[in-house]
C-alpha cells in the first residue's frame, strides 16, 4: 500500500473517530435526542453556516462520488456515501480517496 494511500486511510479513521468523540459526549451531557444536537448546531451565525458549509460540501462528494462510480464502476467507494452523512466529511472524503486510490486490477 503507498504512503498516500496510508495517509487517506489515516485521515478517514481520525475523521471518524475525532468528531464522534465529540457527538458521544454532547450525547451523554445533553440527552440522546438528535433535534436537540440539531438545535445546537444553529445556536448562532457561525454555526449555522458552518452547518451550511458542511451540508453543501458533504452534497458536492455525493454528487462527485456518484459521477465517478458511474464511470470508474469503483462500486465500493459508495461506502464514502454514508460515512459522510453519517459522520461527517472530515471521514466521507478521506474514505473516498483512500478507496479511489487502490491500484487497478
Amino acid at each position: 500500500m503507498s504512503v498516500l494511500r496510508l495517509i487517506y486511510l489515516g485521515l478517514a479513521i481520525w475523521g471518524a473517530v475525532h468528531p464522534m468523540m465529540w457527538f458521544v459526549r454532547w450525547f451523554q451531557a445533553e440527552g440522546w435526542d438528535i433535534m436537540a444536537m440539531v438545535d445546537a448546531w444553529h445556536a448562532n451565525m457561525a454555526t449555522t453556516g458552518l452547518v451550511w458549509d458542511l451540508t453543501i460540501a458533504a452534497v458536492t462528494l455525493t454528487v462527485f462520488v456518484i459521477s465517478e462510480v458511474a464511470v470508474r464502476r469503483n462500486w465500493i467507494a459508495l461506502l464514502a456515501i454514508p460515512a459522510t452523512f453519517c459522520i461527517g466529511v472530515s471521514c466521507g472524503l478521506p474514505l473516498y480517496l483512500f478507496l479511489r486510490s487502490r491500484p487497478v486490477q
